[in-house]
């Protein structure tokens, strides 16, 4: 009966690795890992680091690609225009990309799903390169062919890559520390709008007129996206990554183009409460076309909207903080940090719109005119709008984390979240596409600014039922596996796959 024990105990064991008969660790209480280089840790000093197919290391590569990528884009497009003086052309290409982006990432979770996480994000990177280079090309040509090919070729590309980065994010941390992980995440990526902001800072720091970025502005955008494309393929299969406490990620170990398409339908008919979350998905781009076009371009000069674009990405980092870390804190349950973040998020909707209204005083005719003077940081008056424009930023990254946390709370399977997330991304694009159309028709601004506040709160207020009533301060592994073909040996905790040998053994024992 001893060996009895002793098998099926090495059995549990087995179980935690799942092709290779070589293990690290091995003893009780350790995590047993294959070993291989992917699961060996460096030491340096005191201090143990991550091996590579964890979900810390895994996050950090898909931080650094959306640092080059989106937030390179995000560096470019806060500066209003796409560098552009006349926003027309931008305005064009963002319609055409987030139209495209809205079909794609509504349907993303299936490409991503079948391709690999890896694949989606690497394509993902090489859209946002392509884009930046129009922009380049039109400063010579004006030929707005290209920009409007580009956004759309973006709108694929991107749907691909934050449904991607979505399913990682969410779907590799453990559930207590999800928080942070959003956080961290949303840190390093808009530490790419900050960085990226520096270069037009420093190429237009005597430009206290508006003009167009310069060459080298362009070119140095063009470079670093390119290698965040490339370095999209430093990502390891989501089969392949196993957590701290030797679980793996759930996915689905033989998909098909059946079985993903399929599994957009269920994940709504499963989770049916998920829609109350749309209208957060719709809001969530909508403000920046009043935010980069609407205020910082036509307001304040070249120089000064490149100082507003590193302010608002510097507090986009300070919110994230704030939230994510706030999300894991353990004094709460789960359920008691929904309710308290739903209810901040409303209070600084009311509060941080409430003063950009105050500041909401100026007209097109007025901005357009050849006569106006635009705010420069030498202007007084000038830290008052300084200083909202920082809240946005803060805003922005509040709700963004707040939508990621909602949705990792609900479900912990990779193969939902990756259609949770192309549902994210495919509306948020829809509205955006919705937006940026609106505002090429040179709607007044205020009208535009009135639609930003009265879709945030009121997406709030649909969204109240989902988040006091549906987030659990738990998801059991049998409940997401219902919507995988793997097993609970292939996924569980080792502690729990240990625990379950020993019983099972002892049962023999006593026979």
């Amino acid at each position: 009966m001893a060996d009895i024990e002793k098998d099926s105990k090495q059995r549990s064991v087995s179980s935690i690795y799942r092709s290779d008969d070589s293990v690290i660790g091995g003893s009780d209480g350790e995590v047993v890992r294959p070993a291989t280089w992917k699961y060996h840790g460096l030491k340096i000093g005191k201090h143990q680091l991550p091996w590579y197919a964890s979900p810390p290391s895994q996050l950090l590569i898909v931080s650094f690609v959306c640092f080059l990528c989106p937030g390179m884009f995000n560096a470019l497009s806060g500066m209003g225009g796409g560098g552009q003086v006349d926003t027309t052309t931008a305005d064009n290409a963002n319609t055409t990309l987030y139209s495209v982006f809205a079909v794609v990432g509504f349907f993303a979770g299936t490409f991503t799903n079948k391709l690999g996480v890896r694949t989606a994000l690497s394509i993902g990177g090489m859209g946002y390169c392509i884009y930046i280079a129009s922009f380049l090309c039109y400063s010579h040509t004006q030929n707005q062919g290209f920009n409007i090919f580009a956004g759309a070729f973006l709108g694929v590309c991107a749907g691909l890559l934050w449904t991607a980065q979505g399913a990682i994010m969410m779907s590799y941390p453990n559930e207590s520390t999800k928080g942070r992980y959003i956080s961290w995440f949303w840190m390093i990526f808009n530490l790419g709008g900050v960085i990226g902001s520096l270069i037009p800072l420093g190429q237009n720091i005597n430009v206290k007129t508006k003009s167009t970025v310069t060459d080298g502005t362009y070119i140095g955008f063009i470079v670093l996206t390119f290698l965040g494309a490339c370095l999209a393929w430093l990502l390891t299969d989501s089969g392949e990554v196993i957590r701290s406490d030797g679980s793996h990620v759930i996915v689905m170990k033989h998909p098909t183009w059946k079985t993903e398409l399929l599994g957009l339908f269920h994940t709504i008919i499963r989770d049916p409460w998920v829609v109350l979350l749309f209208p957060m998905f719709w809001s969530s781009n909508w403000f920046y076309t009043y935010q980069y076009n609407d205020f910082n371009n036509p307001v304040f000069s070249t120089r000064t909207s490149a100082l507003n674009n590193l302010l608002y990405w510097t507090s986009q980092i300070i919110g994230a903080f704030v939230f994510g870390f706030g999300l894991d804190l353990r004094y709460f349950s789960r359920p008691t940090k929904a309710k308290i973040a739903w209810a901040m998020i409303f209070v600084l909707t009311m509060a941080i719109w409430g003063g950009g209204y105050a500041f909401q005083d100026y007209t097109r005719a007025q901005t357009g005119s050849k006569t106006y003077v635009p705010t420069d940081w030498t202007t007084s008056g000038y830290v008052g709008p300084m200083f909202l424009y920082m809240f946005y930023g803060f805003y922005d990254a509040a709700w963004q984390t707040f939508v990621y946390w909602t949705m990792g709370a609900l479900t912990n399977n990779s193969r939902k979240l990756a259609n949770m997330a192309g549902f994210y991304k495919g509306i948020q694009s829809a509205g955006a596409a919705v937006i940026f159309s609106i505002d090429q028709r040179k709607v007044p601004y205020i009208n535009i600014f009135a639609s930003c506040w009265a879709l945030l709160g009121g997406s709030l207020i649909i969204a109240f039922p989902l988040v006091f009533f549906k987030v659990k301060d738990h998801v059991t592994i049998e409940e997401d596996l219902k919507f995988s073909d793997e097993t609970y040996e292939d996924v569980a905790p080792q502690v729990d796959r240990l625990s379950e040998g020993r019983s099972s053994a002892h049962a023999m024992h006593d026979l």
